[in-house]
């Protein structure tokens, strides 16, 4: 076999032993976030919940069984309307006797008057002592206090025959009802809640470290969850002067000014505070402020330890990772004030990160906008 044949079948053999290469694995997806500055794209965003400015328990000022009810939950009244209605049997007999009690005292004080002015007379004649008419006297003014008291719990029956019906103190809608017909209730027993439908404010539980973003009678825009694409202007209304004792944090409620029929009570509601321009916190002349302007806040899992350094992973411009060390300054409830490491504009991994090793390529995938996200 000449050399030529030989050097062919070496080649083919060796061709045919190649392996096609295996395919690329594709980027692995990756969760980052353009870092901002703090005092720009992140102003304290709070949850809370949608109530009314004005909300009253109704309840019967007496006893009574109920046998009726005119309304249920969701439904609007009028002020003065009747909610519910009592037995009003037992209040009708009582306001029968009472009047039967004032009679009875009007004769008695008129025969008493009538015997006073005959002893007047025979005083005047000398016919009796003065001690005797002093007695028909003080007899008369019992008889005129006596008929006083029965007159005023008179009035007391006839106003509780009108105290069976239980009428709506405001305009509103009822948002709780606990009353049935057959039902024996106790006088102060809240049967029913009405929400007044005018005013709407946001309640939000804000923590105490973050109080001083927090001002009366300042500006802050409310967004609901289920209609994020539109905003309500806020005013906080009122600061719990204390704490809660369970949660450490303070209930701050937040004026809806201009609802309108999408805002509904028990609605989730988003409020962002200082919208516009966040308040400086109050500092003295030698002493630094608590959020410097190149301090940037970033979330708390973005944040990782690598020989006992701190690190985050920054996706360069090729979408590669690459840790950088920066040093962390305060950490809070929304995440993590980084000092120095990092430039606003920097795309860093916000999840997974103790996964990712240097130069991976990644896909990245931006969070989605929380509520409240875009500026108003």
């Amino acid at each position: 076999m000449s050399i030529k044949y030989l050097g062919l079948i070496i080649f083919f053999l060796l061709t045919a032993c190649d392996k096609p290469l295996p395919p690329l694995a594709p980027p692995r997806p990756a969760l980052v976030m353009v870092v901002g500055a703090t005092a720009i794209s992140n102003a304290m965003v709070l949850v809370g919940e949608v109530r009314p400015r004005y909300e009253s328990s109704q309840s019967f000022r007496i006893d009574g069984k109920v046998i009726a009810r005119n309304v249920d939950v969701g439904a609007l009244v009028k002020k003065g309307q009747v909610i519910a209605r009592l037995d009003a049997t037992d209040a009708h007999l009582s306001a029968s006797a009472a009047s039967a009690d004032v009679r009875a005292a009007v004769a008695t004080y008129e025969l008493t008057a009538s015997e006073v002015e005959r002893q007047r007379q025979l005083f005047a004649k000398k016919f009796i002592s003065a001690s005797a008419l002093d007695i028909r006297e003080a007899e008369l003014k019992t008889a005129n206090a006596r008929l006083a008291q029965i007159k005023a719990q008179a009035n007391v029956s006839a106003n509780q025959t009108q105290y069976t019906n239980l009428t709506a103190d405001r305009d509103g809608v009822v948002t709780m009802i606990r009353a049935e017909p057959g039902q024996v209730i106790k006088a102060g027993e809240a049967i029913a809640k009405i929400a007044d439908t005018k005013e709407f404010e946001v309640l939000v539980a804000v923590p105490e470290s973050r109080m001083a973003e927090v001002k009366l009678n300042a500006a802050a825009v409310v967004k609901m969850w289920a209609y994020q694409q539109k905003s309500y202007v806020g005013v906080v209304r009122e600061v719990a002067p204390a704490a809660d004792s369970a949660t450490r944090t303070f209930n701050v409620r937040v004026s809806i000014k201009n609802a309108d029929e999408a805002v509904r009570l028990g609605m989730t509601a988003g409020v962002k505070f200082n919208p516009l321009a966040p308040q400086p916190l109050a500092q003295s002349s030698d002493q630094k402020s608590e959020l410097p302007e190149t301090e940037l806040l970033i979330p708390n899992s973005a944040l990782t330890a690598l020989n006992g350094k701190k690190m985050v992973w920054v996706i360069d411009a090729n979408n590669k990772a690459q840790p950088r060390e920066v040093v962390a300054g305060q950490f809070r409830e929304d995440g993590v004030l980084v000092t120095s490491g990092l430039q606003a504009g920097e795309r860093i991994a916000i999840a997974g990160v103790h996964t990712l090793i240097k130069d991976q390529t990644v896909k990245p995938i931006f969070e989605d906008k929380p509520i409240l996200d875009a500026q108003p």
